[in-house]
């Protein structure tokens, strides 16, 4: 297993839907553990293939809730289907959401509350999952990946500016970028 390179805003890969995974193989494999590896590195709660410069509807996720249970595993295909988001602003303090791609940085973001996803995991079994509260949020922001969407492109205007100067400040924006966990430590 290797830690892979973080694709930052701006690679191509992270603003271009992914294709889908036509068969489970040795180096479909070999990404899903080094995402794992990755992942926990970050660390983070949630990664997808594009975000490590492979442009695949593949991502992993783990999570913990607040008895301690955890939460962890790989979609392969996914679909996602979620209920309609509460009108409103979000809660800074409860609906804050930060992503690999744009690492060291959190922004308010309304997500739905519930959500059910299906697809299959790397055994071809499949995968039915319906949660709410943070778990939700973390499937909708991994399958936007698959998208090639970013948290930063739901904001709004005003986050999305500020976004934009940190992108510009720091050299993102632009192909190629990408931070190595536990290297440059950027979510630390």
């Amino acid at each position: 297993m290797a830690v892979l390179p973080i694709r930052i805003m701006g690679d191509p890969v992270l603003h271009s839907p992914a294709s889908p995974v036509e068969s489970v193989t040795d180096e479909i494999r070999t990404l899903v553990a080094d995402m794992f590896e990755t992942m926990d590195a970050a660390p983070g709660v949630g990664l997808a293939a594009p975000q490590v410069g492979v442009g695949l509807r593949i991502f992993t996720y783990t999570y913990e809730d607040d008895e301690g249970a955890p939460w962890r595993g790989v979609v392969i295909n996914p679909e996602l289907w979620i209920v309609p988001l509460e009108p409103g602003i979000p809660d800074p303090d409860d609906e804050s959401e930060g992503c690999l791609s744009f690492p060291g940085e959190r922004f308010p973001l309304r997500r739905a509350e519930r959500a059910r996803l299906t697809g299959t995991d790397l055994d071809g079994a499949p995968v039915d999952i319906t949660v709410d509260g943070w778990r939700a949020r973390i499937l909708q922001h991994e399958f936007d990946h698959l998208d090639g969407i970013l948290y930063v492109d739901r904001l709004d205007d005003g986050d999305w500016k500020t976004t934009q100067k940190i992108a510009k400040k720091r050299g993102w924006g632009r192909p190629g970028a990408s931070w190595l966990p536990g290297v440059d430590n950027l979510e630390g």
